[in-house]
């Protein structure tokens, strides 16, 4: 079986950096399946375009545009595309980097998709930051890098606790319902009363419900910026805001800019 190496995968290589032990790279997807093969390296891919299938000998991962898939270094999987054009984000963890800064290499274990949106928000960020590519672009990344290591550690050791049942269903609702995210929809919907869930959903979360709600709202909304066939009006509805007004204020708190400014910016990586 074959061993891809440090910057190594199937695609076209349309643009890379690394950073530190760290490799950031953007490819288009070409074949409609790769062989059987494993990284030496943890990594993860971010779905920009089209759809993709993550295939290990345990399961099969639909990944449409917007997925953010993590691939074990050992874990023997192959990929294949389901869509004319497709294209992703990797971020490749050296070792050495896991051990410079204290990360147990434990921590990665299994391929995952990955539905918690603090680690998509923070990989939108590092996409950002990897487009821009400005002299503070390296201390930015390494910031944002540290953030996504101890965010995945927290969703480890919340997915290891017993939750209530009304846990796993909450965030089932909050993965893909972006329609009716209020307490009190949530409330009904799960039969639990909403002091006791607007109290607890932050221990089970590692945020606050709002903010939770949020960071969802903006997952969703970030591929679909970088499809040009929907307007800014319709992206706002889409993924639940009251108008393209609150959208931009929301998106401008998180991303220091508007949804406009952004989506010219990433289009220069297509």
């Amino acid at each position: 079986m074959k061993i891809l190496t440090k910057g190594e995968y199937y695609g076209s290589q349309n643009s890379e950096s690394s950073f530190n032990g760290v490799l950031l790279s953007q490819y288009t997807y070409l074949t409609d399946r790769t062989d059987w093969h494993y990284h030496e390296n943890p990594y993860f891919m971010y779905v920009l375009s089209g759809n993709m299938k993550d295939c290990n000998t345990k399961t099969s991962t639909q990944c449409p545009a917007g997925s953010l898939m993590f691939n074990n270094w050992q874990e023997p999987h192959y990929g294949s595309k389901h869509s004319d054009r497709a294209s992703g984000f990797h971020l490749e963890f050296e070792k050495d980097w896991l051990a410079k800064n204290g990360i147990v290499i434990d921590l990665w274990e299994g391929s995952q998709l990955i539905q918690n949106p603090k680690l998509h928000f923070l990989f939108a960020n590092i996409y950002r930051e990897f487009v821009m590519s400005d002299k503070l672009s390296p201390v930015t990344v390494e910031v944002l890098l540290l953030q996504v290591c101890d965010a995945l550690s927290h969703v480890k050791q919340s997915n290891a606790n017993e939750n209530p049942e009304w846990v796993a269903n909450l965030k089932e609702i909050l993965h893909y319902d972006t329609s009716e995210l209020s307490l009190h929809y949530l409330s009904k919907e799960l039969n639990v009363h909403p002091v006791h869930l607007s109290r607890a959903a932050s221990k089970y979360l590692s945020m606050g419900l709002g903010e939770y709600i949020r960071q969802q709202k903006l997952k969703k909304a970030f591929p679909l910026l970088l499809d040009l066939s929907h307007s800014l009006t319709e992206i706002a509805y889409q993924t639940g805001f009251s108008d393209q007004s609150h959208f931009n204020r929301v998106f401008k708190r998180y991303f220091g800019t508007n949804p406009k400014a952004y989506r010219k910016m990433m289009m220069k990586s297509f």
